[in-house]
């Protein structure tokens, strides 16, 4: 009998080293390295479908020039929030990561889109559920389909079994921690584990051109569970984002080899399922029955959607010593530097105040154009005196207290006038060769902090 080997695996990363150690030299993690059995490679293993009993030719290099290429046609979905953030449409034989804190909606989102796939054939594949749960999540949703499949299984083989008799258009795997292979002697959900399933159906998808969605957990630091080189191996991550005890959603995308990765979807979650939110701007801002001090609303661009987001603020008197720097949704580091800025060149004495700065509807933003809005609140607030409802931000501010200009400002624009702003300051080098007669938004074209000061509070 052959002598079993093991070897270890760190929990975090998937580093592995051939005698247990307390910290990982990869990612410095402690107590991360778990003892796991490892075998030869076996015939067949990790194939999809049993191995051919001939013999296959290898590859020969091609001259780039060579290769034919021919755009395979994307499979539109009902959902326009998920063709977005994909890039357009589910790819042929892509495999697709969708990681997210526990009940925020991962099984959900992927249910609803089988069952609107209504046309296709759709695997859903579940080890964490019974086939009468799914079906009861399913009768809450207005969705019929004649083509959704379920089938409750963990083991590999057997699923690739049920595949190849009912050849699905679609695959989808809830979740990827709770496959198990045989070629691997470890517990479901380890590093194996994982990384061994996850390239059985990477094959799977190439070979077939099935497009497969893998629902993946996360740690208590919010990166997928399992080791990095399962984001690697897939070719879109997508990550559901949102406070549970809201309504709203958030669909990101960190990896995509199929289009861009700044794309945004917005859901709202309700009883009978997602909802999509064709126009997040009018849920992002604050509907006020009377004008308040600190709040200022600032044009940003998540991928090629424009949005609208409210940036409010609250600027008071340090009683405790220290004065509190805190931001919600907002870089703090970035906040720091508008606040030295703002006292260096604004001339306002900010060394003893607290601040705190909040992105209204659980939003989290990194575009530098809402830093004139930023500081619109934070100067409302500290003066104890609103901005005007009817006017909107859009510029970048650099260390000297200029305006700097932005990108595509054109669509931000015209998202303000959409929503009914009447004005909107802008960097004044940004309007250069622009038409702005052909808005009806008034654009105030600014070059320094202290020209949008003059005109919203001392005018």
């Amino acid at each position: 009998m052959a002598k079993i080997k093991t070897s270890f695996f760190c929990q975090e990363c998937g580093a592995q080293s051939p005698k247990w150690i307390g910290k990982c030299p990869s990612c410095g993690a402690w107590n991360t390295y778990v003892e796991e059995v490892i075998q030869k490679e076996e015939a067949g293993r990790g194939n999809w479908k049993q191995a051919n009993t001939g013999i296959k030719k290898a590859s020969q290099p091609k001259k780039l020039q060579e290769i034919n290429f021919e755009e395979q046609p994307r499979i539109i979905t009902q959902d326009q929030e998920l063709d977005r953030v994909l890039g357009g449409g589910i790819v042929p034989g892509a495999l697709v990561l969708i990681g997210g804190e526990p009940g925020i909606g991962k099984s959900t989102l992927m249910l609803q889109i089988a069952l609107m796939l209504s046309k296709l054939k759709v695997l859903y594949v579940s080890g964490e559920e019974s086939e009468s749960q799914i079906k009861m999540r399913a009768e809450r949703m207005h969705f019929v389909s004649e083509n959704c499949y379920v089938l409750s299984e963990t083991n590999t083989q057997h699923i690739f079994e049920e595949v190849n008799k009912l050849q699905p258009d679609i695959l989808v795997i809830d979740s990827i921690q709770t496959l198990h292979s045989k070629y691997v002697e470890s517990a479901a959900g380890s590093v194996s584990q994982v990384r061994e399933c996850t390239g059985e159906l990477m094959r799977f998808a190439k070979e077939t051109g099935t497009p497969v969605f893998l629902i993946g957990h996360i740690t208590k630091d919010g990166a997928i569970a399992g080791p990095k080189v399962l984001e690697h191996m897939v070719d879109t991550v997508l990550q559901f984002e949102g406070d549970r005890h809201l309504s709203y959603r958030i669909l990101r995308t960190s990896k995509n080899r199929f289009g861009s990765t700044n794309e945004l979807g917005i859901y709202e979650m309700r009883a009978d399922g997602l909802r999509q939110v064709a126009n997040p701007s009018e849920i992002l801002l604050t509907q006020r029955e009377e004008l308040l001090n600190g709040v200022a609303i600032g044009a940003m661009l998540e991928g090629n959607r424009p949005l609208l987001i409210e940036i409010q603020s609250l600027v008071s008197p340090a009683t405790y010593g220290t004065p509190q720097r805190s931001s919600t949704g907002f870089d703090a580091k970035r906040l720091n530097m508008l606040l030295a800025v703002l006292e260096k060149r604004g001339g306002m004495r900010l060394g003893q105040q607290d601040v705190f700065l909040n992105v209204a509807g659980g939003m989290r933003v990194d575009d530098p154009a809402l830093d004139l809005a930023v500081c619109a609140s934070l100067i409302s607030s500290y003066e104890d005196s609103p901005v005007p409802e009817d006017l909107c931000f859009a510029g970048e501010i650099g260390l000297g207290g200029e305006i700097r200009a932005v990108h595509r400002i054109e669509n931000r624009i015209a998202e303000a006038e959409k929503l009914g702003f009447k004005r909107i300051m802008v960097s004044k080098y940004a309007v250069k060769g622009l038409d702005t007669k052909k808005y009806k938004i008034k654009v105030l074209p600014l070059s320094k902090l202290e020209d949008m000061y003059q005109v919203i509070f001392a005018g």
